[in-house]
């Protein structure tokens, strides 16, 4: 019995060590996220651009990434095609989920740092009225630098790619 005692309590401080990974909710790379997305709701290119790095990588639901133009097309079509929201649960008054979390290097990775969002993103259509929500996972990863050095873009993009190619050849028609 004494074996088992001793077992348990070394697997009770062995198990709770500090793995190094810190995790924020309120802390300058949260918030800068935070600041981020007001820019994108205002459709503010230049705002977003401001913590982007000149090396961004940004990948849309792929292992390829799209450049950096391709984004702000994107982006920009997104704000002619629909009026945006973004919503977290059922509660407008949070907007999103923002954690930021830092992980300490080991053999094989360096350290990073990594901003993980969760939200809905809410849309409805200029051209028919139609809303569309999208559970949507946007991942920031850091530079050196401060700046967004990558983004990781994870939602169904079905119903938004949709109702852009049918608002645009509706203005073509026009």
């Amino acid at each position: 019995m004494k074996h088992i005692t001793v077992i348990f309590i070394s697997l009770i401080v062995l198990g709770c060590t500090n793995n190094g990974v810190v995790v924020n909710f309120d802390d300058d790379k949260s918030d800068a996220i935070r600041q981020h997305f007001q820019h994108y709701l205002n459709n503010d290119m230049e705002g977003l651009k401001s913590l982007w790095s000149p090396e961004l990588q940004v990948f849309l639901n792929s292992s390829e990434a799209i450049s950096l133009d391709d984004l702000v097309g994107l982006l920009g079509a997104q704000h002619e095609t629909f009026s945006i929201e973004m919503q977290w649960g059922s509660k407008q008054d949070i907007g999103y989920w923002v954690e930021t979390t830092s992980y300490p290097g080991g053999d094989a990775y360096d350290p990073v740092t990594v901003t993980q969002t969760w939200f809905n993103w809410i849309a409805t259509s200029k051209l028919t009225g139609e809303i569309i929500t999208l559970p949507a996972n946007i991942n920031f990863m850091w530079g050196d630098d401060g700046k967004i050095a990558a983004e990781y873009h994870m939602y169904d993009t079905t119903q938004m790619v949709a109702a852009i190619e049918t608002a645009q050849a509706a203005a073509m028609t026009e």
